[in-house]
């Protein structure tokens, strides 16, 4: 019997571990809301913060920001509400006020599409089953 075979029965088997569907991905990436409204806004930078790509911001004074949204703060007007990013180019984290945000548009890959996730599972516990110990899986290549 395999190491495979041998562990297809066992509580931490991908065969019987209780598998949850994650959570449904809409194909944002190239998409550029439109922004009419405070909900329109609040709802695209949600959607931005659970991105795991690059968006770009225009402020309205015209300046443009590219990067990940790594934290969000939401209060009670646009003005008491920021997101944080990280640039796409290195540098330092930016806090933009929500009021500040004119465009927004999702240019990069998300990292997160897809069967990624999945996989890595799929692929950790296929290695264990093999016996395998101290696994590191390196993450799928960037185009």
């Amino acid at each position: 019997m395999s190491g495979r075979e041998a562990g297809r029965d066992t509580p931490h088997s991908p065969d019987t571990l209780e598998v949850v569907t994650g959570a449904q991905r809409d194909e944002l990436e190239g998409w550029v809301p439109e922004l009419a409204g405070e909900e329109e806004l609040r709802q695209a930078l949600e959607q931005a913060f659970g991105y795991r790509g690059d968006v770009l911001i225009t402020r309205k004074d015209g300046s443009k920001i590219e990067g990940y949204i790594f934290d969000r703060r939401t209060g009670r007007t646009l003005a008491d509400s920021a997101v944080r990013v990280l640039p796409k180019d290195g540098g330092a984290k930016v806090s933009i006020s929500y009021a500040d945000i004119a465009g927004l548009a999702f240019t990069g890959r998300d990292m997160a599409a897809g069967k990624s996730w999945e996989n890595w599972v799929r692929q950790y516990w296929e290695r264990r089953a093999a016996g395998e110990r101290n696994i590191s899986l390196e993450p799928e290549r960037l185009e």
